[in-house]
């Protein structure tokens, strides 16, 4: 669950405090019309929120059992009524609640991931965008290891209407593809890509020239700064600055005439 919601194991616990608490007030104050074992639904709903449809079944047929148990134990409460066709429509409703509030909890959840994984890709290239490269560089600060972050920048304006998109998830495609299984690679802009690497800090200018040619091919007038962690600074600002210095010292060499803000 978010942070600002109660976690499973909290709601689970409220499920199982009330099962245990409606029971001792149905075995002690229940009445005849008090309907205290109507309580049982807010226990049902708990529990299927916490572990879904089958969790929310199970509640169910617990409350049924616990509703009959303790009608024969209530000396108030006949227990003729115990054994008969009304106590198999409360147990296929409590069922039937927890089984339905159980399945939108899980569907809730399922879209919950989905648009999580939605708003940290970027649209286009499906890579990670800059919401989700924000994240992944704070790990790796927090980590307090070595790193390298590379910026690669391009001159061309591109046109995604009149299909530049594709040179663009193919520019995507192939650094990914030069990218390690740790390294993380993220669309920060329109025209910028951000490599995050702890396998290439020893040569970084290397590793610049050799994203260079790779994008060559696809999008001219590429250019590729760098910063390494600790020594260009120890924070994400700082870093990202070093490294787009170093970009706009590349342009400058390479001759482009248009710097990509």
């Amino acid at each position: 669950m978010p942070a600002d919601l109660p976690s499973t194991r909290a709601v689970a616990t409220a499920s199982a405090l009330l099962f245990g608490g409606i029971f001792l007030l149905f075995v002690f104050v229940e009445q005849p019309g008090l309907g205290i074992g109507h309580l049982y639904y807010i226990a049902i709903a708990l529990a299927a929120l916490a572990g879904g449809v089958r969790v929310g079944s199970g509640a169910g047929l617990l409350a049924a059992g616990l509703f009959a148990v303790g009608a024969l134990i209530n000396p108030s409460v006949q227990s003729t009524h115990v054994l008969t066709e009304g106590t198999l429509l409360r147990a296929g409703t409590y069922v039937a609640m927890g089984a339905l509030v159980g399945w939108f909890a899980r569907r809730h959840g399922q879209l919950v991931a989905e648009l999580r994984v939605l708003a940290d890709r970027d649209a286009l290239t499906g890579l990670p965008n800059t919401r989700a490269f924000e994240l992944a560089i704070s790990r790796r600060l927090e980590h307090g290891q070595p790193f390298l972050l590379v910026l690669a920048a391009f001159e061309t304006v591109f046109d995604i209407a009149a299909g530049a998109g594709d040179e663009l998830r193919a520019a995507a495609d192939k650094l990914a593809a030069v990218a390690g299984p740790t390294d993380e690679v993220s669309r920060i802009a329109a025209n910028e890509f951000a490599l995050l690497t702890d396998h290439r800090t020893g040569a970084p200018a290397e590793l610049a020239s050799q994203l260079e040619f790779v994008f060559a091919a696809h999008i001219p007038g590429t250019s590729v700064g760098w910063s390494l962690y600790p020594r260009d600074g120890e924070n994400a600002l700082a870093l990202y600055r070093a490294a787009n210095e170093r970009l706009y010292a590349r342009r400058i060499l390479h001759g482009y005439d248009r710097i990509v803000v």
